[in-house]
């Protein structure tokens, strides 16, 4: 595309203009000629241009008025590319399956802005989810989401993403790699979701109100965040029980559970929320 509109801070635009870097992650989501592919935050199409004729199906989602009327321009007439002038925040999976492909079999490939990071991965995390996702995010962000436990860096975006989906950090990019250039490196993950999803709907409700909690607490044992957050608020011998069937200390900090022992305790624990501590 000729005459491209100037990135937007308001939006956090960084466009990727290493076109080794482009090849190497569309080579990370390895793609075939059945695959239906959602982008998000195509851009001036640095990645779309190594996925056109590569997919079934190609699904632009562009927030950007001026870039997405330059997408729809360019690929108008393409059976086989569509856009959406949207954001993908208002937009669920299933909305942007096209006719015919079920929503866990979609391939997810974005750039994302950093300041919606979290948000827009539990978004792509909802229910129908994706066959996998593959995000260009923070560094720092990346290293969050695969934090070993114990670590400053574990917590409840941890927690809340390797409970539902097995994640990796495949390789950083270098804000070089960028123009206008960030403040930060970037890294590119692949998140596969697990399925059939491994807990409830319901579940997984009560999974994310336990973790949200302790972790706002994270300095506090966790006894006393289970007995006296708002949020909670079980009562010591409940506790006790639950945290006995789970295998786990009232007195560890929630950085020492692993993901697995934060579904075991969230099973463990009533699942109606109790009644708010006076």
């Amino acid at each position: 595309m000729s005459g491209h509109p100037p990135a937007k801070r308001s939006l956090g635009q960084n466009f990727l203009v290493d076109a080794n870097i482009q090849r190497r992650i569309v080579r990370a989501l390895g793609v075939g000629p059945d695959d239906t592919v959602v982008e998000i935050g195509p851009g001036r199409g640095a990645l779309t241009r190594h996925l056109e004729g590569a997919v079934r199906s190609l699904v632009l989602v562009e927030l950007d008025d001026a870039l997405a009327e330059a997408l729809a321009n360019e690929y108008a007439g393409r059976y086989d590319v569509s856009v959406l002038h949207a954001d993908i925040l208002n937009v669920s999976l299933s909305e942007l399956a096209p006719d015919g492909t079920d929503a866990s079999e979609i391939r997810v490939l974005g750039n994302i802005p950093y300041n919606i990071t979290t948000p827009i991965l539990f978004h792509l995390l909802k229910r129908p989810r994706p066959r996998d996702i593959l995000l260009m995010v923070q560094d720092e962000v990346a290293a969050r989401i695969v934090a070993p436990v114990g670590t400053k860096e574990y917590g409840a975006l941890s927690v809340g993403v390797r409970t539902v989906a097995e994640v990796e950090r495949l390789f950083k990019v270098r804000r070089r790699a960028f123009r206008p250039v960030p403040g930060v490196d970037s890294a590119i993950i692949r998140v596969r979701p697990i399925h059939p999803p491994p807990m409830s709907q319901q579940e997984e409700e009560a999974l994310r109100r336990l973790v949200r909690a302790v972790f706002q607490w994270r300095r506090k044992q966790l006894g006393k965040t289970l007995r006296d957050h708002q949020d909670l608020g079980y009562a010591p011998d409940v506790a006790a029980a639950a945290a006995e069937r789970a295998g786990v200390s009232l007195s560890d900090r929630p950085e020492r559970l692993t993901p697995e022992q934060f579904v075991d305790l969230a099973a463990a624990l009533p699942r109606a929320r109790p009644a708010p501590n006076l």
